[in-house]
């Protein structure tokens, strides 16, 4: 950390603290060749998590999305909006905890599908019909089948 006023390049931490809002440190410095003191502080770095979608594009990930697509498939069933964001939290955590900042749309639908088929079959099954497309009722009935073996 260089000074503000001398640029010297080595300087003490006299303080730290949490900022008021909790989201950053705040650390008072003293500078080991002029003694002057400032502040600094320390932030986690927000990237931006990306999306790529099926025809190449990429745009920035919208929680708002698949939250309104899982509340259409859970419509009139018994799963509460906690248990909804929970599961959208898990989701978030297990696409973007590893080193990349992108992810396929195809990863965010499969991993939406693998959930709610732990937590409402009914749903599931909604989900999956309007995300893998069936273009006839035996595609959909093989569905069926591999969820009830």
């Amino acid at each position: 950390m260089r000074c503000p006023f001398c640029s010297h390049s080595q300087a003490r931490v006299v303080d730290s603290r949490a900022s008021k809002e909790g989201d950053a440190i705040r650390r008072r410095r003293e500078c080991l060749k002029c003694g002057r003191r400032f502040t600094t502080y320390e932030r986690i770095e927000e990237v931006a998590q990306m999306v790529i979608k099926k025809d190449g594009r990429r745009e920035n990930f919208d929680r708002w999305k698949m939250k309104s697509g899982i509340l259409k498939a859970v419509e009139k069933r018994p799963v509460s909006l906690d248990q909804v964001d929970a599961m959208i939290d898990e989701i978030e955590r297990e696409l973007f905890n590893s080193t990349e900042h992108e992810v396929t749309t195809a990863a965010v639908g499969e991993a939406v599908m693998a959930k709610l088929r732990q937590l409402d079959e009914v749903a599931y099954v909604r989900f999956a019909s309007v995300y893998r497309q069936f273009k006839d009722l035996n595609e959909f009935m093989t569905e069926l089948k591999d969820m009830l073996a």
